[in-house]
């Protein structure tokens, strides 16, 4: 499902990955770790052919980074979903027109936009906060709103880049407990995290980044 190949990525003539080796299979949820600015982030762009490497390959499912074409950068793209710290919700738009905004760009009917944002807005327990600005929610809510979002177009997979570091530690254990929920169903999950205590309250594979390359970890509760 994603294959990290012998890749090598080099930011200024500095070294990021070094041989990089990875392999997540169908319905894997994995756990990314790694000191601050060891390359998580750097390794989940390069999953939506954001960067591309320099040597080696990148595949997600069809698509590889040897070879894929501009223009098949957004088909790619709609089959993955993207969770970010931050959020990135749009400030002047409702929660239901935050989620409808990636259906609608895509041509998408509008019946069958109110059908699945309502499903996506069920699965993180958000359906009575569709009418709601985005400065309206906590920032659990917020980061719920997008999950929701990422999950919209039915994705294989999902690629969560530190999605619990702006919450505590309950709000934390809520949000994971969603993913592991969508994961469940048989969407991949790769969730990058420096929280090693949210990580010891889950069973999931572990992959450390440290000196370029990936290791699997076994870590003890």
């Amino acid at each position: 499902m994603l294959t990290f190949n012998h890749v090598d990525l080099n930011f200024s003539h500095q070294p990021v990955f070094s041989d990089l080796n990875l392999h997540v299979e169908q319905g894997d949820f994995v756990f990314l770790i790694g000191k601050s600015g060891v390359g998580k982030t750097t390794l989940l762009r390069m999953v939506y052919m954001d960067i591309f490497p320099q040597s080696g390959y990148v595949q997600v499912g069809n698509y590889n980074s040897d070879v894929i074409r501009e223009k098949e950068l957004p088909l790619l793209r709609r089959k993955l979903g993207i969770i970010f710290q931050d959020y990135q919700l749009l400030a002047d738009r409702n929660v239901y027109e935050n989620i409808a905004f990636v259906l609608r760009v895509t041509g998408t009917p509008n019946k069958l936009i109110k059908k699945k944002v309502y499903y996506a807005l069920t699965e993180v327990g958000l359906s009575h906060k569709q009418n709601n600005m985005p400065e309206q929610l906590s920032g659990g809510e917020k980061q719920r709103v997008a999950i929701a979002r990422a999950i919209i177009n039915d994705p294989f997979l999902v690629l969560a880049d530190e999605p619990t570091g702006n919450l505590d530690n309950e709000t934390s254990e809520e949000i994971l407990d969603i993913l592991k929920r969508i994961n469940s169903r048989g969407t991949s999950v790769i969730f990058a995290t420096h929280n090693y205590e949210l990580i010891r309250k889950f069973d999931s594979k572990i992959i450390r980044l440290e000196e370029g390359r990936a290791v699997k970890v076994i870590l003890r509760k």
